[in-house]
């Protein structure tokens, strides 16, 4: 009975060492919403394993913007204890800032101060999306859509293309006179465009 007893004991021991040794799941794939000191709406995204990159999301009334870092913060011992904590300060930091993007070239937290420089999370690449841009193409190529639906309309309504009217050929001799002077009549009150429609009206009425 004794011996079953120390059995469970040694069990239980090992249970709660492999517990402690049980590395602590880390935040990668994660992602943090904040909102700038302007009120910016940003999202920041973790990837990577050794190497972390960082992207930062923003959203402001006159524009869009996106800034990336990268760096090694797994050489912070404070970092992987709590890489959850790690990034919540980095997010504290960038709520301080009217642009989460601009004038940040590094990110630095309290916890891995003394850590190697390899730690710190520095910016690689930045952009920027004018919102008022962004409309102007959408609404663009929203019109040139409906133009193209309403050529493709008129056609199936009537199952092929307008047909102009067709001009009755004149006789000679007189029928010449009064073609000319039915064009002469049109040039002179008729639209260019419609020259050749006048002048059949014209000589109709002449004829």
């Amino acid at each position: 009975m004794k011996s079953f007893a120390l059995f469970l004991v040694v069990i239980c021991g090992m249970g709660g060492l492999g517990q402690k040794l049980k590395p602590k799941k880390r935040s990668n794939g994660e992602e943090i919403n904040f909102r700038t000191k302007t009120k910016d709406i940003c999202t920041m995204s973790m990837s990577g394993d050794e190497e972390i990159k960082l992207r930062i999301e923003c959203k402001s009334q006159s524009m869009s913007y996106w800034c990336e870092f990268t760096g090694k913060p797994s050489v912070c011992r404070a970092f992987r204890n709590n890489p959850k904590m790690y990034w919540n300060q980095i997010a504290v930091e960038l709520r301080k800032l009217p642009h989460a993007c601009e004038s940040t070239p590094v990110l630095k937290t309290t916890m891995c101060q003394k850590a190697p420089t390899e730690a710190v999370m520095k910016q690689i690449a930045a952009g920027v999306e004018p919102e008022d841009l962004a409309n102007q193409d959408k609404s663009v190529q929203k019109t040139s859509t409906s133009m193209r639906g309403e050529g493709k309309s008129s056609v199936k309504k009537t199952g092929k293309p307008p047909i102009l009217p067709l001009i009755k050929p004149t006789q000679h001799g007189q029928g010449s006179e009064n073609e000319t002077e039915a064009m002469k009549l049109a040039r002179e009150h008729c639209w260019e465009s419609l020259h050749g429609f006048c002048s059949y009206i014209i000589g109709i009425f002449r004829g």
